[in-house]
Formats: C-alpha cells, structure tokens, sequence
C-alpha cells in the first residue's frame, strides 16, 4: 500500500482524499477542495465533525475529514446555510467554473454544482484501506460495546458501525433480516451499497453515457441531459472497462523488464542533465566574468581618459589664474613694472622696458579679449549606455524566443483587464506566457504582479481597481526559459464599475429606419421610407428625423461605465442618457416625422441646438458624426469660440453615469481623458440612450454586452448593481 500512496493524493491540499469527487474530466478532488475552488472565502461552518481520524498518529497525511455529503446536501437543499457564495434554497454556487487542478482544463458544474459530481467510492475504500495499513497497530473498536470496549471484528455496511464477536451476533439475530447485512473487515469507510444519479436522487445509476463518460440512470436517458447521448447497459460497461483495465495491467506487469531499463535510462539521463546543466552554469558565468572584465577594463581606461583632461584644463587654467594675479597692483608684473619706473637712468630704463612693454601690452590684449585657457565643461565624455542597457536586457539564451508585442488595437481594461500580444513570424515556439501588470501612482501597490501561465496569446486579468492606471508587459516561456519582457504599455481603467447592457428593440425602436444585429450589439442607421414620402415638404424648410433606441437594463443608484465604437463615417449621432419618467411618453405619442417641430436638431452645426433641450425631453446627450464630437454650447469649457467646441472622434468613446451625484461624464476610451461632463436629472431610473440620423452604425463593446444583466421583455424597471 505504501507504494500507491502517492495515487491517493488531492491535487488540491496535497493530502490524503476525503470524500473524492469525480470531475467530469475523469480526475478527483476532495469534496472540500472542490467547495474551497468555488467559494475561496466562504467560512465552512461545517467543518467539524465528531469522527475525526486526524489525531491518530499512524496516519501522517491524515486530516479533519469534511461533514458527509448526505449532511451537506441536506442542509444546503433546505437553505439552512447561506453564503456570499451560494444561493438559498440551491446547491449551485454562483461560480460554476473552475480549472481542473490535474489538467487545467476548465470544469463548469453548470447550475447543479456539486451535486451533479459522483462520489469515488472506489478511491475512498482504497484509502481507507492505506490508512488501516498505516495504522495497523491501532485497532479498530466496537461501536456497541460496553466498557471496557472490544476490538471490532467486522463491519456491517448496512448499519454503518463496527462490532466485535459477540456484539455482532446479538445485533443480526440467526433468521431476522438483519442477518443478510453486508458485513466486512473492519473499517471506517461506510458506503452506500447502490450509486443513486446525482440528478434524479430516487433513482439507482443502470447504464453509462459514452458521450459523457459517467454513469447515468433511465430518466437521464429518456428525457434528461443524456437523452441524445450514446449510452450502454452498465454491466456491459463494467465487464468492456474491466477488460481494458486488466489488459493493461497484464501488459505493464510483462513490460516490467522493459520499465526498469527505461527507468534506468532515465536516471542516466537524469545524471547527464545535471552534468550539463552544472557545465552550462559555468559557461555562463565565465561568459558573464568576460563580460565584466571587458566592462571593467573599459571604465579603467574612461576613467582615466577622464581624469587626464581633467588634469590638464586644471593645470592650464591655474596658470591663466597665475597670469592674471601678475596684472594686480603691487604683485607680479604690474608690481615689477611699477618698479621699472623708478629707474631714471634712460639707457637702462630702455634696456629693461622694452620687453616690459611688450609683456605689459600682451596683459592689456587678454583683458579685452578675455577667454579661458581651457572649458569646464566635459561635453565630450558624456557617455549614453542606452543601447547597450537594451542589448543587455535582451539577452538570452539561442533558444530563447523573441519578445512578445502587446497589440494595443486588441487591448481593454474595465473592471478586468483584456491583454493581447502576438510574436514575430520566425520567433521560435514557446510553452506558455507570463503576463506582468502593476498599479501606476500607488506605493503600496508599486510591486509587479505576474498571472498564472498563459497558453494562448491573450488573457483576462482582474480585480482591476477603477480609476487607476496600470502598465503591462508580458514574455514568452520556453524549456524553462524565459524570454525578456516585452515593451512596457501603459492602460487606464475607466472611472466606475462596467455596466452591462444590450440595445432594446422594444422600447423606442423604429424597425423601418433602424437595423439591429442578432446580438443586439449593434444598431445601424438606414434611409426610411417615411423621409421620402415627406420629400414634397423639404421645399419650404429643412426637416430630419432623429431615430432613437436605449439600452434594455436601467440604472436606478451607483456609477455606471460603458463604451462604445461610432461607425467614423457616420453622420449624425447623438449618445447619451435618458429617464425613464418620460420615455414612455415621448415614445408613445404619435408624431410627424416630417414636422419641425419633431425635433430641435436641424443637422447644421451640429450640436449647437443641445442648449435647447427642454425639461420635457428626457435625454441628455452630445453629438458625434463625420469624424467629429461636438460639445454643446452651455459647457463652460466650451463657452468660446465654435473650433473649441469641435474635437476629434475618439475610436471609442465611454459614458460615465453618477447617478447618486447627478452627473454624466463622456470620455475619450482608449485614453480615458474626459472630453465633457454636465448635471442631469437622476430622480426616475436612467437608461444609455442613442439616437441616428443619416446613415450611421453603433457598436457595443465586448465587455458591455458579455457582462450585461438579462431583463424581462419590454420596458422594465432593474435596479442594478456591479
């Protein structure tokens, strides 16, 4: 049994499986584990359990077994528990997906959850049996004795207890039906005789999906999740897995010369990896040492370079000082000058005067042309190590693959963060990928954060705070052996919490002038008929029609985020948010579409007609088309002239609602710079709000419509909260 042991081992808490769960990838976790994976901060109010086999010494690896299933089951079926996690009155916890500690494939347990897992009985009795090898000098005791209590004998499955001799015969009397009960050695490990279905708890499992790979019972088949599925009895089961079992082992057991010289092989390659890894350590540091040598020899001779142009300025601008004190009064040249004057002795005056003068006039020449005999500056020996720091970063190994490149065009960050790169066409293949981020402007959280290993060329990153700026970089993973970071990006998360939506086709919408994608995630503007059947009364005026459509789920408390791409050749359109107190209203009352009086905006300077929104309108939006966004004239930042009040169109533009505070925000998206903010009504239920003239598309974002909240038909109330 020893040598199994580490067969019996959770992937999860490196112990001894207690009550193991099959996943429907075949591997097993402890029922507690898999709790733990779903609900990593729910206190388990259950975890004690009067039978503990934790204190016995002769089982290492033993812990406090978890509450039974049937105990746990029941109390979470009756809602007498209740957690952050889980749903009263369900099994079901809110996240249903986890990765498989053993293959790292997801597992989603869909809305049963655990329940739908089959408990391995098998598993369990095998370390049962392990833990009774492990403490065989530990007997176990009759659970009906009398003191002084007996060692059990024997075990009744049915009665789930243990008995010694005499017990045992006085509790299945010779003739009653107790005398049929299953009895074994003894043991600990009580499991039901019969596997009953996880889905339908009454019924006993009698055939095995094939599809599924997991037993299942007739009503599975007949109407159930099974019902397509290919199924076959369970003793043909049994008898075909069996079979494959057994060959196996009567294989691996006549390969067993074979399996001991490869395991010799495998030690000596074990060895000669050791050899070679030691050898290429050394290669490296003597590579490194050269490196530094050459380094070191290099700064000698700079530094020296350095310091004999240093010497050399100083020397000849000591001299220039030297020089210069001669000319003061009564010192140095001027001194013995003033000296020569005395002399009044003409013939010996001019012997000595001559080459005075000339030393005296050169003086006079240098004061009005003063320049230094040598420059303080050291210019020329600055020294840029900028390549060579690059080059330095970027080493590697030959086999190491080049850098990853984040693709910016790919990237988003809202509550998550969605991270995108590529590698070059000749960079060779790698295992997997590390992704790197930290939080700009925050000391406690200045410390790079690295995901779990990425397998593909993108991934999701939470718990992103809002508001906050973060850089990026990820590099590439090969034999062990990582490639060097790539170019560091720089994203901002928006300034609240994602809100999900997508557009209701029905409230407001006009399906003549309006096209809505299969999604609702998309809406384009199209030319209607009704325009031009009013053709005949453009003559005396300019009419147009703005076509309005808002988003299926509303916001009632909080601040709210969503973006958004506008189509660049679009022509008019209009973004924004709307109250629901008088939606109904404005949708309902018939209009003529080729009035004037339908709608404020003429289409000319676009934008220009915001201010003359009325209370009675329930939106509040600013104006984007042809390549431009437009801020209405009331914005203070946008009192001048009409240029300042044009901008460019972002790419993608976000709309921040602060309901509690009354205020709107629209932002630049990939930026996050606020283009225009304004105070808007909040007393009724808000909704995003979008109206289209002229041709035109909008495209939700990924992130709006994936995390959007589902709302009844039609125009419904939902008080939201992200």
């Amino acid at each position: 049994m020893k040598s199994i042991e580490r067969e019996l081992i959770c992937p999860v808490c490196k112990e001894l499986f207690s009550q193991p769960l099959v996943l429907p990838c075949q591997h097993s976790v402890c029922h507690r584990c898999v709790r733990e994976l779903l609900m990593p901060n729910h206190d388990d109010s259950l975890s004690t359990d009067a039978g503990s086999e934790s204190s016995n010494p002769g089982s290492p690896r033993a812990r406090v077994p978890s509450p039974s299933m049937e105990k746990l089951d029941r109390l979470l079926r009756s809602g007498s528990i209740s957690s952050p996690g889980w749903r009263r009155s369900s099994v079901t916890p809110r996240v249903t997906t986890f990765p498989c500690p053993g293959c790292q494939h997801d597992i989603d347990l869909g809305e049963r959850g655990i329940s739908m897992l089959f408990r391995n009985f098998t598993l369990e009795s095998i370390v049962e049996r392990y833990r009774q090898a492990a403490r065989a000098a530990v007997a176990i005791m009759c659970n009906v004795c009398k003191p002084p209590v007996q060692e059990a004998t024997k075990s009744c499955m049915d009665c789930k207890a243990s008995f010694c001799n005499e017990c045992f015969k006085m509790n299945h009397p010779w003739g009653t039906p107790k005398a049929q009960h299953e009895y074994v050695g003894p043991t600990t490990n009580f499991r039901p005789k019969v596997l009953m279905c996880p889905e339908h708890e009454m019924e006993k499992v009698n055939m095995y999906c094939e599809v599924c790979r997991r037993p299942v019972c007739h009503l599975c088949k007949l109407g159930g999740s099974h019902a397509n599925h290919r199924v076959t009895s369970m003793s043909s089961a049994y008898k075909i897995l069996k079979e494959k079992l057994s060959k196996s082992i009567h294989y691996l057991i006549s390969k067993e010369d074979q399996v001991r010289t490869q395991i010799s092989e495998l030690e000596v390659l074990i060895r000669h990896t050791e050899e070679n890894g030691q050898l290429a350590e050394r290669r490296t540091s003597e590579h490194f040492e050269r490196l530094l040598e050459a380094l070191q020899e290099r700064r000698t001779e700079m530094l020296r370079s350095i310091e004999q142009s240093r010497s050399l300025r100083v020397e000849r601008l000591r001299t220039q000082v030297e020089e210069y004190q001669g000319m003061l009064e009564n010192s140095g040249l001027v001194g013995y000058a003033q000296e020569v004057l005395k002399e009044t002795d003409q013939s010996c005056f001019v012997q000595t005067a001559k080459l005075l003068h000339v030393r005296i006039q050169k003086a006079t020449d240098s004061l009005k042309t003063f320049q230094t005999a040598a420059a303080p500056s050291f210019e020329e020996f600055v020294l840029d190590t900028s390549k060579e720091e690059l080059l330095l970063k970027e080493l590697s190994f030959s086999g190491v693959p080049e850098p990853p490149v984040i693709d910016l065009s790919r990237c988003r960050v809202y509550n998550e963060g969605l991270i995108h790169w590529h590698l070059s066409e000749d960079s060779l293949p790698t295992d997997h990928h590390i992704v790197e981020f930290r939080k700009l402007g925050s000391e406690e959280e200045s410390g790079w954060r690295a995901s779990e290993p990425v397998f593909g060329c993108s991934t999701v990153l939470s718990d992103l705070s809002a508001g906050s700026r973060y850089t990026f970089r990820v590099k590439s993973c090969r034999n062990g052996v990582y490639s060097p970071s790539s170019p560091e990006v720089t994203l901002h998360t928006p300034p609240a919490p994602v809100f999900g939506f997508l557009f209701n086709e029905k409230c407001g919408f006009s399906a003549e002038r309006l096209q809505l994608s299969k999604r609702r995630d998309s809406v384009e503007s199209v030319a209607g008929m009704s325009l031009l059947l009013a053709a005949e009364r453009v003559q005396t005026g300019s009419y147009i029609c703005l076509d309005y459509i808002i988003g299926d789920t509303g916001i009632s408390h909080g601040r709210h985020y969503w973006a958004f791409r506008v189509q660049p050749d679009s022509y008019m359109i209009k973004v924004g948010v709307a109250s629901d107190s008088k939606l109904t209203e404005w949708f309902h009352n018939p209009r003529d579409t080729s009035s004037p009086r339908y709608d404020h905006d003429s289409g000319h300077d676009s934008g220009s007609e915001d201010t003359c929104f009325e209370v009675s309108q329930p939106f509040t939006l600013v104006t984007v088309g042809m390549g431009r966004l437009f801020i209405p004239k009331a914005s203070a930042s946008a009192a001048g002239d009409h240029g300042s009040r044009v901008l460019p169109m972002p790419q993608r533009i976000g709309v921040c609602l602060d309901y509690d505070a009354g205020r709107v925000f629209f932002y630049d998206a990939d930026t996050m710079r606020c283009l225009y903010e304004r105070p808007v009504d909040c007393s009724g239920t808000m909704y995003p709000a979008f109206g289209l003239l002229g041709g035109g598309a909008v495209h939700l974002e990924e992130f709006i419509t994936a995390k959007r909240l589902f709302t009844p038909s039609g125009f419904t109330l939902i008080h939201t909260q992200i």
